[in-house]
């Protein structure tokens, strides 16, 4: 079962189950592609910072 948390400014965005897994299935399937990444994965983190 996968768990997706969304995060902006440091608080949490509610997530249906369709956006949960739309934005899991993107994430995962970019960085499936990816060299260097275990193809198993346990928790991924991803970062976007604006300055």
């Amino acid at each position: 079962m996968q768990k997706v948390k969304l995060l902006v400014d440091d608080k949490e965005v509610p997530l249906n189950e369709i956006m949960s897994n739309v934005l899991n299935n993107i994430i995962l399937g970019f960085i499936d592609v990816l060299k260097g990444v275990p193809e198993e994965k346990k928790y991924v983190n991803v970062e976007i910072i604006r300055s």
